[in-house]
Formats: C-alpha cells, sequence, structure tokens
C-alpha cells in the first residue's frame, strides 16, 4: 500500500513539474465555454441567431443530419457512459441510508434508480432532438434557438453554477481521499492540511496550464478507477471483511456498520427525495447531449436514441451496484463519501483510493477552467481584459473559495443532493421540456399529432422536474442541519 502511495505521489510530482513548465501564462478560454462532463462539455456567450423549424429541416433529420459524423456508435457510447458515470456514485449509498437502515431498503431504491436513470435518458435525448430540428450546436444554442436569446443567461448561468459545484465535490473527494492516503503512509494530517497543501502545490499549477490538451487522455482513468472501486467494494461486500461482529477490518474503521428496521416501506418517507436529486447530480450529462448528437456517425434520430437508451441503461447497473454493495456493507453508517467508511489497512481500498485520486487530479482542471471561463462569460469579462495576471487572479480567487468551501462542507451527499434539487433538475428536467414545447409551438399546424401529444409528457416531466426540486432541496437542507 505505500509502495502504490509513493508510486502516486511521484506521478503527482512528475504532473506539477511539467505543469509549472506549461504555467508561465495562464490558459486563456476559448470563445466557447468547455466543460468535462460530470461533468459535461458546454458553450457559452456566442452571438446565435433564432431559427424556426422548417419543413426542409424536418427531411434532413430523416436524413441523419450532418453529412458525416466524428464518431462511431460503440465510441460515442463509451464517451457517454464516461461522461456519466462520475465521482456521484460513491455518495449514492448515503441517499439510501437517508430513508432507510435495513438491507431490504435496497430494492426500492434500486427502482428510484432505474426510474430516474429513464426520465433522465429521455430528457437527454429530448435535447438532442430540439438540436436536430433546430440546428443548434450546444446547450445554450438550443435554447437561444427554440426559447429566444433575452433569457440565453438562464441555462448559462446554470451550467456555470453546476460546474462550480462540480469542482466542488472534486476538491471535497481528493480531501477525503489524499487524507486516507496520507494516514495509510502514517502521515497524521487533517483534511484542512490536505486540501491546502494539494490547492497550493497541485491544482493550482495544472488550473493554471496554458495547454490542458495533454491532460485529456487521462479523463479515461475515471471510468476505470469508477469500476475497480465498485468491483473491489463487490469484494468486500461477498468476503464479509466489514460484516458484523467479527469482520476482519472492524476494528480499524472510524464507525461500525448499523442496520435496524426500516426497509422497503420506509422509501415512502420524505427522506426518499434525498436519494432522487443526488440521481440528478449523478445522471448529469446533458450539457453534453448537442455535442453527442451533432458529433454522431450518421446521426439519426433512431441512432441517438440507440446511443442514448445503451448508455443509460449501462450507467444505471453501474449506479445501482455501487448504491447497493455500499449500503450493503455499512447499512445507516454510510458516510457521504462511502470510502470514508473503509479502513485505512484495507490495502485494496487503498487502491482504489489511489485509483481514484489519480484519475481526478488529471480530470480536475478540465472541469475548473470550464467553471472559470463561464464566470468569465456571465460576468461578460472583455477578451482584452483577460490577460495572464487577471486569469491567474482569477483561479487564485476561485480556487480559494471552493477550497474554503470544500474545508467547512464535508458531506459530499448533500452538495449531491442540494445541487441535484436546484440546478440539476433545472438542466435535466425543466429546461428541455420548456426547449421541447417552444419548438413544436414553432412548427405550427406542420407539427406532426405525435409531437403535439408528446408536449404533455414533456410538459409531465417539467413539473415533476419542479416538485422534485422543492421537495429534495427542502429535505437536503433539514439533513444538512441534523448533521
Amino acid at each position: 500500500m505505500k509502495l502504490c502511495a509513493k508510486l502516486l505521489f511521484a506521478t503527482l510530482a512528475a504532473a506539477c513539474t511539467f505543469s509549472h513548465s506549461e504555467a508561465r501564462a495562464a490558459f486563456k478560454p476559448q470563445s466557447a465555454l468547455t466543460v468535462n462532463s460530470k461533468n459535461g462539455v458546454e458553450s457559452f456567450s456566442q452571438s446565435l441567431e433564432s431559427q424556426v423549424v422548417t419543413k426542409s429541416s424536418s427531411q434532413q433529420i430523416r436524413r441523419g443530419g450532418a453529412a458525416s459524423g466524428k464518431s462511431s456508435l460503440s465510441t460515442a457510447m463509451f464517451n457517454l457512459v464516461k461522461g456519466i458515470v462520475g465521482v456521484g456514485v460513491l455518495s449514492l449509498p448515503a441517499g439510501i441510508a437517508a430513508f432507510g437502515d435495513a438491507p431490504s431498503a435496497i430494492l426500492p431504491a434500486v427502482a428510484i434508480i432505474a426510474i430516474m436513470g429513464a426520465f433522465s435518458g429521455y430528457n437527454f435525448s429530448l435535447i438532442g432532438r430540439v438540436c436536430a430540428y433546430t440546428g443548434a450546436s450546444s446547450y445554450s444554442n438550443a435554447w437561444e434557438k427554440s426559447v429566444g436569446e433575452k433569457s440565453g443567461w438562464l441555462p448559462a448561468a446554470a451550467c456555470t453554477c453546476k460546474t462550480f459545484l462540480a469542482v466542488l465535490a472534486y476538491s471535497m473527494v481528493l480531501g477525503e481521499t489524499f487524507q486516507g492516503i496520507a494516514r495509510a503512509m502514517g502521515f497524521n494530517t487533517s483534511r484542512a492540511q490536505t486540501l491546502v497543501a494539494l490547492t497550493a502545490t497541485i491544482l493550482f499549477p495544472l488550473c493554471s496550464m496554458k495547454n490542458l490538451a495533454s491532460l485529456a487522455p487521462f479523463s479515461l482513468l475515471g471510468i476505470i478507477g469508477m469500476a475497480l472501486t465498485v468491483a473491489v467494494m463487490a469484494v468486500r461486500f461477498f468476503d464479509g471483511s466489514y460484516a458484523l461482529p467479527s469482520g476482519k477490518f472492524l476494528e480499524s474503521v472510524g464507525q461500525l456498520p448499523s442496520f435496524g428496521n426500516k426497509g422497503a416501506s420506509a422509501v415512502v418517507s420524505p427522506n426518499s427525495f434525498i436519494l432522487i436529486c443526488m440521481l440528478s447530480t449523478a445522471f448529469m450529462a446533458h450539457f453534453n447531449a448537442p455535442k453527442f448528437y451533432n458529433e454522431l456517425e450518421n446521426n439519426t434520430l433512431q441512432r441517438f436514441n440507440t446511443l442514448v437508451g445503451t448508455s443509460f441503461g449501462v450507467s444505471i447497473a453501474f449506479f445501482a451496484a455501487a448504491a447497493a454493495l455500499g449500503f450493503g456493507t455499512f447499512g445507516k453508517s454510510s458516510a457521504g463519501f462511502i470510502l470514508s467508511n473503509y479502513s485505512s489497512k484495507d490495502t485494496l481500498i487503498g487502491i482504489s483510493r489511489i485509483a481514484v485520486a489519480f484519475s481526478l487530479i488529471f480530470t480536475y482542471p478540465l472541469v475548473f477552467v470550464g467553471c472559470r471561463d463561464g464566470f468569465l462569460s456571465l460576468f461578460k469579462v472583455p477578451k482584452e481584459k483577460q490577460t495572464d495576471s487577471f486569469l491567474n487572479q482569477l483561479t487564485i480567487g476561485l480556487l480559494s473559495l471552493i477550497t474554503v468551501a470544500a474545508i467547512n462542507l464535508k458531506d459530499l451527499s448533500f452538495v449531491m443532493s442540494f445541487g441535484g434539487a436546484t440546478l440539476g433538475n433545472a438542466l435535466i428536467y425543466i429546461f428541455p421540456a420548456i426547449m421541447f414545447n417552444s419548438v413544436v409551438k414553432k412548427m405550427g399546424s406542420s407539427a406532426p399529432s405525435g409531437l403535439k401529444n408528446e408536449t404533455y409528457f414533456a410538459t409531465f416531466s417539467m413539473l415533476l422536474g419542479c416538485a422534485m426540486g422543492i421537495i429534495g432541496s427542502t429535505m437536503a437542507l433539514k439533513g444538512a442541519g441534523g448533521h
């Protein structure tokens, strides 16, 4: 374990040295904001023209849209699963623990994961269809071409704030993970000390790199790290290493597993909305829907829906497995970041922590730069004022704010649930329905009856998102007050 940790720190030191050589000038934002999908890719602040759907555009859709695509169906599936499955999966056991404490609570939780995944997939498809009808190239572009340019700041602001929360979640996970790694090496450092040292020595140099293209391949490690972690959780669940009363790692855990009698029936509790809203964050990849539609080879709506259905299906299975294994091992004691429950003496979990840390370190700058560019766009900072010095100062300011927030917010599940209840529900359920209904309305009498009828279901999805947002945010705040 110590050898693995030393190898990780050696790799990070090399990356830090490389980033210092690249960071003489801060990374300058592109004209369009790029954000890692979990956290997504989104384009802001473009000068766009309104476009009304015509019969010819509908014919183009049936022919397959773009003359030639960039990604095969299988490649797009892998990339979409990679975009959906992120660190949020490691908070889902706490979502089950929010309403239940008996193993049977897993059954309705898995059903909730499947239902929410299906609704999220439907709305991801809905965004792609809006792009097909309007020729939009990004989430904001789709809004401006379907709803209008004057209110284009709404999705832009939501995307920027959601990305900020994604970076915050990354910092929280990195703090927990590196603290666990440090303890495994014999260093008794606090979470605050770990986060400050990590931000100053590694994250700031990486986020200040002039060219982030060299970090993009490392995002592949994210899905590998998550898959490895879930596999290790399965091993520990089935081998009984944490089972009461005599699991071999029980003596070295901070909190013993806890089980009671709140099983499947407890799902009717309002606390189940905490899990529901966490899933709105976990399934968030909707910034990317326009990108996946436009870059899909032979991008007919049928092929796009195959991409969406398969990718969300795989992600649902992944989420259900992680949630069930984590909760099944620790029950009511499941922490907001489930790896925190495991012993620092557990070598397999230690390897999982290293895999998660390694992947997050190199994807963190990709997400952060998108967040920074979003603020530049929202506040309309002129390009001539975006000097290297200004960008460095903004980077320091944002990283300081994020680090302070990550130190004081110790419950990842709260960030996931509250962010999902507010911004997540807006981006997944409310905005896509508004865009779709606006597109169909612009079609007028030429709109097929099937599309007109579907607007009722889209409206239902929007109202469902509003209801989940109100109840979920209330329960998340109550849960935070109880900690």
